[in-house]
Parts: C-alpha cells; sequence; structure tokens
C-alpha cells in the first residue's frame, strides 16, 4: 500500500513548508510560533537500522532501542515517521523553531531534552531525512497533532515509525 494521507505533495498542499534535512535547520526561516512538524524518508527502501543510537544521553538514558522493536514499528510504504508538536510555552519563546533546533541536537549527540521521535536517529540513513512544518496560529498544535496520527493510523493500521503515542487525545 502506497501512503495516501501523508504524501509530501498532499501535505504542501495543506501548507507545510520546509521539507529541509535536519542538517540545514538553521539555514532556513523556520517559524518561530507554534505549529506541528513531520519526520519523512523520501527513500521507499528497506531501513538500515544502527545498533546504537547516536542521539544524546539526556537526563543519563540511553536513547537506543532494540532492533526487534524498531523493526516491529516500521511502517513499511509510509514516507512520514515522526508527527510531532510545538508550543510557545508558558514564556511565549518555544515555538517551531526551538523545538526542530532541540530535536536536531538531540540527534547530533547533544544532552537535549527531546525523547519523542528518538527512534529516527537509529536509521543509518537519518542525514538524509526531511523535516516540513506547519504553523498553527489560530489552532491548538496538540490536537493537528493528534489529528495526523490519527489520519496516519486510518490508512496504514498503527502509528507512524516513531511516535510512541497517539498525541493529546481529542474530546
Amino acid at each position: 500500500m502506497v501512503d495516501q494521507a501523508l504524501t509530501r505533495e498532499i501535505l504542501k498542499d495543506r501548507g507545510f513548508s520546509g521539507f529541509v534535512p535536519f542538517s540545514k535547520l538553521n539555514e532556513v526561516g523556520v517559524p518561530l510560533g507554534a505549529g506541528v512538524y513531520v519526520v519523512m524518508r523520501p527513500d521507499p527502501s528497506d531501513p538500515v537500522f544502527l545498533p546504537r543510537s547516536p542521539a544524546g544521553h539526556f537526563k543519563g538514558r540511553d536513547p537506543s532501542v532494540p532492533h526487534d522493536s524498531l523493526a516491529d514499528a516500521w511502517v513499511g510504504e509510509a514516507m512520514v515517521l515522526y508527527v510531532g508538536k510545538a508550543t510557545t510555552g508558558k514564556s511565549g519563546r518555544r515555538g517551531l523553531r526551538k523545538r526542530l533546533d532541540e530535536y536536531r541536537r538531540h540527534g547530533v549527540g547533544e544532552a537535549v531534552g527531546h525523547w519523542g521521535g528518538r527512534y529516527v536517529w537509529q536509521l543509518a540513513d537519518s542525514d538524509s531525512l526531511l523535516v516540513g512544518w506547519l504553523p498553527t496560529p489560530e489552532r491548538d498544535p496538540g490536537e493537528v497533532e493528534a489529528l495526523l496520527i490519527a489520519e496516519f493510523i486510518g490508512v496504514h493500521g498503527k502509528r507512524p515509525f516513531a511516535n510512541r503515542n497517539r498525541g493529546r487525545l481529542i474530546k
């Protein structure tokens, strides 16, 4: 089955932009405000999982996951690997730019608090993954995240590879 729900083209039609490698995030204008983001793998080949994650050990915790857990979570034909959200926080100083920078820094080994989505760093080709984002100034990013994950589950029968929960429950 080809990913019918969340292709790059459909996400662009919905207002997502970016679709750049993590290494280029500092070179593009990632928005400051709240929003959602996706991590995509453009290569449809079978993944190769690294035995150890290169991601940072936040609070001393090893982000590595056993091969069997990664293989069980893999969603064969899906391009989207992870759906995340970024709020502005209590101070109003957080948002997409800060959250994605934390995710990028975690992936290159810094002890940064971005535990969600850590499975992507055990992909041998993680440097080729693309990040797209959608500002949500008029909507709760947690709700948009949960809706995207639910849409993905509706097509594939399980969560995106690196999402370990369904997002916040929608009332």
